[in-house]
This record gives structure tokens, sequence and C-alpha cells, in this order.
């Protein structure tokens, strides 16, 4: 019979959904036809995979090649498919044993040498295959990336030949090895290089708790992105799924993952001249932008006002939803997007309104048009926003003092405090449903009656209601998890709304 069939995974967002390829040898003039919605990476394939098998001492049929991409209506890109169109065409040929070719999936692109080039994606299709129970074959390329999958048979490769004599049984095909990981706790900037700050570090706990969106208001030099930098540190390290979701979008966007940190929580701070796509993502083929690329992680802006506008209302969507949809006429892709938005910015565009050593050079005006850069919505998703004043030169050469705490003690705290948020939810307080905020965040008559009084004057919206419950309830956690809020958690937590 001359019909083989192989298997392998396209990328589609962050899913892998399987293909099959069907190769059908008959007889007519000598030719090879891709089918099946290919690309143009593709369809050239057809010469990448006739050099490669002729290279590898093998014979390309001399008869009409027929390669069906299956499903049909499933757009395919990239030389993902290399290594499986060649099996096939060997094995509709007689050239290697179709028996292996059953359980079994190949990803990789050719040389024309026969050697295996890495492809993007590996890692989300390894996680589908992985729950149909199929071995993998990847490059060797790829192999780090392929041991991060935890029970799946992954067999890695250099070359075709190397999956030729493998298919034959003549020799073994390696599995890939892994690389020890610190569990995210070591490595990167410490909590302790920062001098005073009392309240900025206080605000930055509370955000790695609750999982809370945190804006820094400050004149220049105060501290603000040395404090963002140094928010991963005392964040809780990543569940294994939650790392290899987020390795899973690093895979499709074409980047490594640093294997030695990969239970880290990504941190990505864009330049403010980032345009809306580099942001959320798109393209003619839809890629992950920043936000997707900080899932389960921290997306820090720098000098927010300077961004867009029209960039940053891109943002809010997907800091309430936690993923984005980018639609394309021919497809749609969705990409995760939980990630914690960290901004600053100075408070005036001199930059030093309020500041005692430096006068401001700004109009009430200027002030005011610079503000209003940010629009009301965006403001009204971020939970707390902290001023971080210049810290007096005394205390930058004074010795330490034990409130100047390294990133490991703070983060003992920050474990201790979102256990209890997870035993509670499931989830930290910032993602906990209004029903369940009815539940975990009861106020006593009296503190009920003085909390409505205060969102009355300071005219907050109902958005900025279940927020500030929200941090309440985070605050409240940090002092031993009391059931009712105090009057004390809700103050502190209102007092972070204002800007």
């Amino acid at each position: 019979m001359s019909l083989a069939v192989t298997l392998s995974r396209a990328q589609e967002g962050i899913a892998a959904p399987q293909v099959m390829v069907e190769v059908h040898l008959s007889g007519g003039l000598p030719a090879t036809n891709i089918v099946g919605l290919p690309e143009a990476a593709v369809r050239e394939a057809r010469d990448r995979v006739r050099v490669a098998i002729q290279n590898t001492a093998f014979e390309y049929p001399n008869r009409r090649v027929t390669v069906n991409l299956a499903p049909a209506e499933l757009p395919k890109d990239g030389g993902r498919f290399d290594l499986s169109i060649a099996l096939g065409i060997l094995a509709a040929s007689g050239q290697v044993p179709r028996e292996k070719l059953d359980d079994c999936e190949f990803l990789g692109e050719l040389a024309l040498t026969g050697s295996l080039r890495s492809v993007s994606g590996v890692l989300p299709a390894l996680l589908r295959a992985r729950a149909r129970g199929r071995r993998v074959v990847v490059p060797r390329e790829n192999a780090a990336e392929a041991a991060l999958v935890p029970d799946v048979d992954v067999r890695v490769a250099d070359t075709l030949a190397e999956v030729c004599g493998w298919l034959r049984g003549a020799q073994e095909l390696s599995a890939p090895i892994g690389i020890p990981s610190d569990g995210g706790a070591n490595g990167g900037p410490d909590l302790r290089d920062v001098r005073g700050q009392l309240q900025a570090r206080r605000a930055l706990e509370i955000t790695a708790v609750g999982g809370h969106h945190l804006l820094l208001v400050g004149p220049p030099g105060t501290g603000k992105t040395m404090l963002a930098e140094r928010l991963p540190g005392i964040l809780p390290p990543l569940s294994e799924s939650e790392a290899l979701e987020t390795c899973s979008v690093l895979s499709v966007a074409g980047q490594d993952t640093d294997l030695a940190q990969w239970r880290r929580r990504p941190f990505r701070a864009p330049h403010h001249t980032a345009s809306a796509v580099a942001l959320v993502g798109g393209g003619s083929y839809p890629r992950p932008g920043e936000i997707s690329l900080a899932h389960n992680g921290v997306l820090f802006l720098d000098e927010l006002p300077e961004f867009s506008r029209h960039v940053l209302e891109v943002l809010r969507e997907p800091m309430e939803s936690g993923h984005i949809v980018i639609s394309r006429a021919a497809r749609q892709s969705t990409f995760p997007a939980q990630f914690q938005l960290v901004a600053a910015m100075n408070p005036c565009p001199c930059g030093y309104v309020g500041d005692p050593r430096q006068r401001c050079q700004c109009t009430p005006d200027q002030i005011q048009r610079y503000r209003s850069r940010i629009s009301g919505p965006l403001l009204d998703r971020i939970d707390l926003c902290v001023e971080v004043p210049p810290v007096p030169l005394a205390d930058l050469g004074a010795p330490r003092s034990e409130r100047d705490e390294d990133s490991a003690t703070v983060r003992a705290r920050v474990l201790k405090a979102r256990r209890q948020s997870l035993m509670r939810a499931g989830r930290p307080n910032a993602e906990i449903s209004t029903r369940e905020l009815e539940r975990d965040c009861a106020l006593g008559p009296a503190e009920r009656r003085w909390f409505e009084t205060a969102l009355e004057r300071l005219g907050l919206s109902a958005r900025a209601y279940h927020r500030v419950l929200r941090v309440a309830r985070t605050i409240a956690d940090l002092d031993g998890g009391a059931a009712l809020l105090e009057r004390e958690h809700l103050a502190e937590a209102l007092q972070y709304r204002r800007f």
C-alpha cells in the first residue's frame, strides 16, 4: 500500500491541535503537492524534504506524491511538519516500517543536510501529546524545553537518519535530561537594596500577597523602578501547572526559558514607545504580546503617562478577564494574560511637584493634562496607588536597620498570608469573585456604616468598592487572617485609592 499517515501538531495560540500528515504515492509524472491549507513555509517543505531525504542516503520516490495535512480548514505554517512529511514519504515508499508511526508524534524542521532544527511551540504540543498518551520525537535543540514536561515519553534526535534508524529498531533515541530548578526563590534583585520607603515597601508586600495592581508615583530617582524590579523576588513561586503554562507562552513566541529558574514569575518591562500590538499581541499570524509573556507574573510600565493613550486603553479588558482574544480574518487566537500590572510615573511633567528639594516648573494646567493621559477607567482598575517620596541623603549613608528587610524575610510573610487566601478561595484575593467577596469580606454593622460613608465622600465607583474590599481582605490576611474586616484594614485600603 502506497499510503502512510504520521502525526504532528500545529500551533494556534497556545493550543496545539493535532494534524494528520497523510502521504499517498501514485502513478503519473513525478511531482509533489502539499494540500490542507498550507502557508508558504509549509509549501516550501516539498523542496527541503526531497533534498534532505536524498542527502540521508534514502531514495525519494520517482512518483506523484500527494501530502494532505488534515484537518483541511486549520491553517498550517512554519517548518514544524517537515519531519512528519519526510517520514510519511519514506513509510509510503516502504523504506521505514509503519508500525511505530501509529502512537508517535513528530516535530521538527529539516535542513538540506538532513539535520533537525528547533521549532517553536514544542511545550504546548508535548502537553497535548501527554494527554493522548503518545510518544513525541523532537529536535535535540528543543531537548531542554521538552524536559520540563513530566510523564511523557519524549525522544530527541539530531538528524532524519537517527529517527529512521530508531523506527527500524537499529538504534535508540535518547531522552532529554532536565536541569535542576531552584524553585524560583534565588537570583534577582533583593529588596534589602532599597533604603527607606516604608510605605512603598508595605504596598509592595500587599501587592505580592493579593496579586493586586500597583501604581508608584514620585519624583525621579526615588526608587520606583528599584521597588518594581524586586516584586518577583517576594512573590510565591509558580506551581508546576502555572510554570508550564507560562513557559508555553514563551515557547509559542519563540523565546528561550531560563530553565534554572523556570518556576520564577516572569517580569516584563516594555519601553513606553511600544505599540498596542507589541503589548497585547497580534500580527498576520497572531503572536503573544507583552501582557501574555507576563502571564502569572509582573508587567512593569515605567513612565506610564508617556505610553500612548490608545496603547494603555487596550489593557483594560485583559486586566479584568485574564486573557486576550486576537481576531483576524482567517483565524482567532486566545492567549492567557493573568498579569500583575505595576506602573510608575512622575507626579508632573518635570517630575518635581511636591519635592522639597526641587522647585516644580509646571503650571496647574500642565499637571492636569499630564495626569489626564491616564484614563479614569484604567486608574479605576489599579488597586493601590502609593507615593514614593525622596529619601533623605542621611538615610542613604546610614547603617542598615531592621526595617530594611531582605526579600527572603518579606517573602516568608507573603507565603504565609497567601496561603490563607488559597485555603479560603483557592485563588489570590485580587481574583476572587463578587459572590466570594460577600462571603470572605464580611463587615460588622459599625464598620459597614463607616465604610459606606467613606466611599460616598471619596466618590468611588462600584468597581472601586469591590477592589477596596479585596485589598482590605489582603491586609487582614497579613494581620493574621481575621474573619471580619476591621476599620483599620478598610482605612489602610482606602488610603491607597488616592491619586
